[in-house]
């Protein structure tokens, strides 16, 4: 389980185990477009201000994943206790 902060709303949202990002966040109401679910089309890369996340996607490259500032949210989580989504 992990927090979810979106930047511009300061909204807390948790995700549990074996939810998705995209899935917590549609819950609230905040739909992320999403097309493969499977991390590897990017649809769903969305800009990360704080948080390690934990990338699961085969979009980005190894450069990408190692600037831990954008990942997928269809399929990556969240190694830090929190993540800031930049929406």
């Amino acid at each position: 389980m992990f927090k979810v902060k979106i930047a511009s709303s300061g909204e807390m949202i948790t995700v549990e185990d074996g939810v998705r990002i995209v899935d917590a966040l549609g819950e609230h109401g905040i739909i992320i477009p999403v097309s493969c679910e499977q991390g590897i089309c990017g649809t769903c890369l969305t800009g990360v201000l704080e948080g390690d996340p934990e990338h699961n996607d085969v979009f980005q490259t190894d450069e990408e994943k190692a600037a831990n500032d954008q990942m997928t949210l269809c399929c990556s989580r969240s190694k830090s206790d929190l993540l800031v989504l930049d929406l």
